[in-house]
């Protein structure tokens, strides 16, 4: 009786720390968005900067050292 107790016990905090887990890793992000949203647009604009060039860098815009497309224009 007892082992299957400990069992059932053992089985919950298993779950539980699983939901845990799961539930900070998806999280992040959204707390990162929350702590942005929180400063002021002066404070937020290096951010917003650096997504920008981060997600041009990404699309191949542009080189960020030269400003020149990858098609050479």
């Amino acid at each position: 009786m007892n082992l299957a107790v400990l069992g059932v016990i053992a089985v919950l905090l298993i779950v539980v720390a699983l939901i845990l887990a799961r539930r900070s890793r998806a999280d992040g992000m959204g707390d990162f968005q929350r702590q942005i949203s929180a400063l002021s647009p002066e404070a937020r604009r290096p951010v917003v900067d650096q997504v920008h060039q981060f997600e041009d860098s990404a699309d191949g815009a542009e080189d960020s050292e030269t400003g020149e497309r990858p098609d050479g224009t």
